[in-house]
């Protein structure tokens, strides 16, 4: 099952992206206002996503459908 964690852009330095599914901070899913990125993992929690809240899909695109980020289009792929 995909998980999905919301994160300050100010942690992307901490993200190991062998750890996740997206393949650099490029490839992240930014908030309108640039101060948070979604990350998305299969398995285990990586440790540098510990004590975050997760998401399932239907809770993350409930998030973006708030309009305070970018268009949904890629989330689940």
């Amino acid at each position: 099952m995909r998980i999905y964690n919301i994160i300050e852009t100010s942690e992307i330095s901490q993200v190991d992206f062998d750890q996740v599914l997206q393949t650099s901070s490029s490839s992240l899913k930014y908030s309108l206002d640039g101060s948070k990125a979604i990350l998305k993992y299969e398995g285990e929690t990586p440790s540098f996503l510990e004590g975050k809240t997760q998401y399932s899909l239907a809770e993350i695109l409930a998030i973006l459908a708030t309009g305070d980020w970018t268009p949904e289009e890629g989330i689940n792929s």
